[in-house]
């Protein structure tokens, strides 16, 4: 069987929705290989792993790869995840919730919030 491209593998196994957007992340260096930053084209093999940044942190292990796109529940069975549990919004030291009654945010606090949340 022929070793897939690397933006094929994450579309087949369901870690993006579109192909393009795999493109994009491994152009962007947002995609690692064995801890190695890698172009669209890679291959991928058993027991490699893949590191995605965007939009959150995570890291999986290829225990197969589909010869097409498969169904959710077997693309999920594609792949170990490894990916370490996030910190609790209290230890990374930002109060994500508000008091009742504490008025309106600051600018600074809605920056601190949207940047919590992955909107920035």
């Amino acid at each position: 069987m022929e070793q897939p491209r690397i933006d094929l593998w994450l579309k087949h196994v369901c870690l993006v929705k579109h192909r393009a957007d795999a493109t994009d992340a491994c152009r962007g260096g947002h995609v690692k290989l064995n801890g190695n930053s890698v172009k669209p084209a890679t291959t991928v093999r058993v027991d490699d792993v893949v590191e995605l940044t965007e939009p959150r942190y995570r890291k999986v292990v290829v225990l197969a790869i589909p010869a097409k796109q498969v169904a959710k529940e077997e693309a999920r069975a594609m792949y170990r995840d490894e990916t370490p549990p996030p910190e609790p919004a209290q230890a990374r030291g930002r109060n994500v919730e508000r008091e009742a009654g504490a008025g309106r945010p600051t600018k600074r606090e809605r920056r601190e919030t949207d940047r919590w949340r992955g909107r920035s």
